[in-house]
């Protein structure tokens, strides 16, 4: 894939070499993410294996397997080999979780207890937390490029 340049509207135009012209590409994403990162598009998948999800926090596969037994709120589902396959949602639960636990120092049961009672509140702090870190990210780059 290499660029060509621009057409007449503006858009980018990437030359493929399975395709002729085309203005978005399985690529086109990384080189438009670093011209205009606001606009840029997460491309997540449908589920994660559990040793994504550990790797994605830097736990061991034991901590998730412990959290699955513990919480209600995490429920991934299993294929036919018996393999965990995480979902986004539970990705979101997890995050949830180690917020509670690891951040604020809640116990297993505390943490138990308040998403009982505010798992709506939960999800939209997590939210908020999410977007934040985003954020400090793209200020922190902002700042190095400066």
């Amino acid at each position: 894939m290499s660029l060509m340049g621009k057409d007449h509207i503006g858009y980018t135009i990437l030359r493929c070499e399975y395709k002729k012209i085309r203005y978005i590409c399985k690529g086109a994403n990384q080189i438009w993410s670093n011209n205009m990162p606001h606009k840029e598009k997460e491309i997540t998948k449908r589920y994660y294996s559990m040793g994504e999800v550990t790797t994605l926090f830097g736990v061991n596969a034991s901590l998730i397997r412990f959290y699955e037994k513990e919480f209600d709120i995490l429920q991934p589902r299993k294929n036919k080999k018996g393999n965990r396959m995480f979902r986004p949602e539970d990705i979101e639960s997890l995050k949830i979780i180690f917020n509670l636990v690891k951040d604020k120092g809640y116990t297993i049961q505390g943490a138990k207890d308040y998403l009982k009672e505010n798992q709506k509140g939960a999800r939209e702090n997590q939210r908020v937390i999410d977007s934040l870190e985003k954020l400090k990210g793209f200020l922190l780059e902002v700042r190095d490029s400066l």
